[in-house]
C-alpha cells in the first residue's frame, strides 16, 4: 500500500508551487535556445526604451516574451519526455517535437513583428 501524499493548502501550498517553478527555471536555463531568448528579450527591451516606446508597448513585449518563454518551457518538457519514453527515434517523436519547436517560432516571429513594428514607428514619427 503507497503511503497517503499530503496535500499542501495555503501558504504552504504557494512556497511548494515556487519552489517548483525555481527548479523548471533552473532547468531552462541550461538550454541553450532559452539562453539566446532571454538575451533577445533583454535586448529588445533596452532597444524599446532607446526609442521612448510607451508604457503600453514596453507592457505588450513584455508579456511577449514572458510567454515565448512559458512556451519554450513546454517546448522542453515535451522533449524530456519524448526522450524519456521513447529514446530511440519514432516518427511520433520527431513530430512532438517539431511541433514544439513551430510552437516557438511563431512565438519569436510575433516578437520580432512587435519589435519591428513599435520599433519603426518611434523612428519614423518620433
Amino acid at each position: 500500500m503507497k503511503p497517503a501524499v499530503t496535500k499542501l493548502t495555503g501558504i504552504s501550498h504557494f512556497f511548494a508551487a515556487a519552489g517548483y517553478s525555481l527548479g523548471g527555471f533552473r532547468r531552462l536555463i541550461k538550454e541553450a535556445a532559452f539562453r539566446q531568448e532571454l538575451l533577445f528579450a533583454v535586448v529588445a527591451l533596452v532597444l524599446l526604451l532607446a526609442v521612448g516606446a510607451t508604457l503600453a508597448e514596453l507592457m505588450i513585449a513584455v508579456i511577449l516574451f514572458l510567454t515565448v518563454f512559458a512556451i519554450e518551457a513546454l517546448n522542453t518538457a515535451i522533449e524530456e519526455v519524448i526522450d524519456r519514453i521513447s529514446p530511440e527515434i519514432s516518427s511520433v517523436g520527431k513530430h512532438a517535437k517539431d511541433l514544439g519547436s513551430f510552437a516557438v517560432l511563431c512565438m519569436l516571429t510575433a516578437c520580432g513583428i512587435f519589435m519591428l513594428f513599435t520599433i519603426g514607428k518611434h523612428l519614423m514619427f518620433g
